[in-house]
C-alpha cells in the first residue's frame, strides 16, 4: 500500500455533492411513491413479496458496507486499499449502497420504484466516483492507474481476490458505517405510513406500477 498525505478538502466536497445529490434523489422518488402503488394494492401478494425481498437486500447492504469498511476504515484519503472487497471492485461500499437503493425502493410494493431508486444512485454515484477517481490519480499517480486498471469500478470480478492476513480496525469508522447503514430500515415505516394513507384514500393514487 501507498501512503501520502493528501489534501482532505478536495475528496471531502465531493463526498458533500454526493449526499446531496443522493437526498434530492431519494425525496424525488419517495415523492412518486405518494402518487402511485403497487399493482394489486397495498395488502396484494405482490406488494407482500417485492417488501419481502427488499428487506433481505437492506440487510445485505448493511452488512455488506459494514464489511467493506473494516477494510476502508478511514484510509481512502491516505492508501489504495487494494484487498478484501476492494480486490474485485474499487467501490464496493457503492454496489452495496446499490442493493440497499433497491431495498428502499422495495418497500413501496413495486419493483419499479426499487429500480428507479437504484438508477438514481447509480447515476449519483457514476457522477462523482469520476471526482474522486481524479482525487486518487492525483495523489498517488502509476499506483493507482495500475490499480484502476485491473479492477472493475462497479462490479465485482471475484478471480481477483485477495486478502490480508491481519486488519487493523478502526472501531468508531465500523460503528459509523453500520450507524449509516440502519438508516436504510427507515424507509420501512415510510412506506408503511404512505400505505396506510392511500388506504384510507388521504393520498390520491394517479399510477398502478408492477
Amino acid at each position: 500500500m501507498t501512503t501520502l498525505t493528501p489534501t482532505p478538502l478536495s475528496l471531502g466536497a465531493v463526498q458533500k455533492i454526493r449526499k446531496a445529490a443522493v437526498l434530492i434523489g431519494l425525496v424525488s422518488l419517495v415523492g412518486l411513491s405518494l402518487v402511485s402503488q403497487s399493482i394489486g394494492g397495498v395488502d396484494g401478494q405482490w406488494h407482500e413479496d417485492v417488501e419481502g425481498v427488499g428487506l433481505a437486500a437492506i440487510v445485505l447492504a448493511i452488512v455488506g458496507r459494514a464489511w467493506c469498511s473494516l477494510y476502508i476504515g478511514g484510509r481512502k484519503k491516505s492508501e489504495i486499499v487494494d484487498r478484501g472487497p476492494y480486490s474485485i471492485s474499487r467501490n464496493p461500499l457503492y454496489v452495496f449502497s446499490f442493493i440497499g437503493a433497491f431495498g428502499i425502493g422495495a418497500q413501496s410494493g413495486s419493483v419499479t420504484i426499487a429500480l428507479l431508486f437504484v438508477l438514481v444512485a447509480m447515476l449519483v454515484f457514476s457522477l462523482t466516483v469520476g471526482r474522486e477517481e481524479a482525487f486518487l490519480e492525483r495523489e498517488f499517480g502509476s499506483a493507482y492507474l495500475t490499480y484502476k486498471a485491473r479492477t472493475p469500478r462497479f462490479w465485482p470480478r471475484f478471480g481477483l481476490w485477495r486478502d490480508e492476513d491481519q486488519l487493523t480496525i478502526r472501531p468508531s469508522l465500523f460503528l459509523l458505517t453500520i450507524r449509516d447503514g440502519l438508516v436504510f430500515l427507515f424507509a420501512i415505516p415510510l412506506f408503511e405510513v404512505i400505505d396506510m394513507g392511500q388506504a384510507a384514500h388521504w393520498l390520491r393514487v394517479v399510477a398502478y406500477l408492477p
